[in-house]
């Protein structure tokens, strides 16, 4: 469902004392986009008959689902077809950070501090990671904006699997058909997607290789937000159903299959869930962020239990001296006096399953604000957190193949180190002093992951 911007409007009281001559017009039907999930087969009598009541678009016969344009007054007669097992209205996706604030000195750098948080790296400035596994063999699909014009200046070229990268577009109706767009995916103007990428493999920092969680993995990009960072759960499905159709085909050999989502909706999309269900039935793994509303609840895919979903936590030692982000050590990865959550990062409600949490506070990666000019800038955002455990979950794979969505996510919460409710008080950058930061038991999941502690779990 898209969001409206409002804006005030003054009516002149000429035009006021008018309204009482004129007859009163009825409102408007609005046309909206719809996502029609079947309980049998897409046939051509179905979609004959949907068409009787609008516009079809896209149909995935993989998860029986067709995309639709109608009145809304037909949505409710749609619902109640003997053929339909649910249809709602099209979802916003949004994948946008929370905040942003530009880094300009690198130096120097090998790890971070979100690598050592999660006992990839142990902090020292230099190639020192602390475990033997790489993502070898692992493709991690990252269903966002896609990459920049330049992402060959941050990724090695062999690490982004290019012959399968694609972009998708259109959904919520008013843009019509959810289409493919094979080369768009290398040209997105909003770098979210290659700000995730860069958790996951690493990256060049003006010719410094800076460490990934997986940095040997294979990455498919698949564009399914716009250049704003927001899309619909329509194109989003349509994404998931594409990467899990090359591991049923064979396209990706006998891989092991991972994706991540660093975007969601208030809403769980029918359409969007059984996208899901054909992606985990079918030994897909999904990672996905739990949301930035806080209070207000997780958004969607991830708060879908099938989907490990990630909260975004910080560390205390944030800004409290010169180059920290790469510089300071953290004491103790499972000290959970060394961590809190953010208030930004999305609390669990009832009815919703929130998992661990990971770093996605101020984390630093490529992100370009001038096309084609390469620069840094540190993120918060549960968007941050997710690809981290992403890249976890590959390293997971890649020790044991044979592991379920399901199983990687029991190891995850098995391995997590609990964080409790609490206060911290840490450095606001955009104030220059330090603040309180609170949070419940709602907001952690079953803890913070680490990589040593779920793989030591990994059979």
């Amino acid at each position: 469902m898209k969001r409206t911007t409002f804006h005030a409007v003054i009516i002149l009281a000429v035009l006021l004392m008018m309204v009482s001559t004129v007859a009163t017009a009825a409102p408007a039907v609005k046309k909206i986009g719809i996502n029609v999930v079947l309980n049998t087969d897409v046939t051509d009598a179905i979609l004959a008959d949907l068409g009787t009541h609008g516009k079809v678009f896209n149909k995935i016969t993989e998860i029986d689902a067709v995309t639709m344009s109608v009145y809304a007054t037909e949505l409710p007669v749609i619902q109640a077809l003997p053929y339909v097992e649910a249809a709602g209205p099209d979802q916003e996706r949004n994948g946008s950070p929370v905040d942003t604030v530009e880094a300009t000195n690198f130096l120097n750098g090998r790890n971070t501090w979100d690598l050592d948080s999660i006992n990839v790296t142990d902090l020292i400035p230099g190639p020192d990671r602390v475990i033997t596994y790489d993502g070898t063999g692992v493709y991690v699909a990252v269903l966002d904006t896609g990459l920049v014009d330049s992402w060959r200046q941050y990724f090695p070229q062999e690490r982004i699997a290019e012959e399968f990268a694609i972009a998708f577009g259109g959904g919520g109706g008013e843009m019509g058909a959810v289409s493919s767009q094979p080369n768009k995916w290398e040209h997105d103007q909003n770098s979210h997607g290659t700000h995730v990428t860069s958790t996951i493999l690493g990256y060049s920092m003006r010719g410094s290789p800076v460490n990934g969680v997986a940095p040997m993995a294979t990455v498919i990009p698949v564009k399914v937000l716009n250049q704003n960072g927001s899309g619909w759960s329509s194109v989003v499905a349509a994404g998931i159903v594409y990467v899990t159709d090359l591991k049923v085909d064979g396209e990706l050999g006998d891989a092991s299959v991972v994706i991540n989502m660093s975007l969601g909706g208030p809403e769980l999309d029918a359409m969007e869930k059984a996208a899901v269900d054909y992606a985990v039935a079918n030994g897909v793994i999904i990672v996905a962020s739990a949301g930035n509303e806080g209070e207000a609840g997780m958004g969607y895919p991830g708060a879908y239990e099938p989907v490990i979903s990630v909260a975004a936590s910080g560390w205390i030692g944030e800004w409290t001296t010169g180059p920290w982000w790469y510089a300071l050590d953290v004491p103790d990865p499972t000290d959970t006096a060394n961590f809190y959550i953010t208030d930004f990062s999305s609390r669990e409600l009832s009815g919703q399953d929130l998992d661990v949490a990971a770093p996605g506070s101020w984390v630093v990666g490529p992100y370009q604000v001038n096309s084609g000019q390469t620069s840094y800038y540190y993120l918060g955002g549960t968007s941050m957190a997710s690809p981290h455990v992403a890249g976890i979950v590959a390293l997971m794979v890649q020790k044991d193949p044979a592991l379920t969505a399901a199983d990687a996510e029991l190891i995850l919460e098995g391995s997590a180190v609990p964080l409790p409710a609490g206060c911290r008080n840490i450095v606001d950058p955009n104030v220059g002093s330090y603040v309180e930061v609170c949070w419940g038991d709602d907001a952690s999941g079953s803890g913070l992951a680490t990589a040593d502690l779920a793989l030591a779990a990994t059979p």
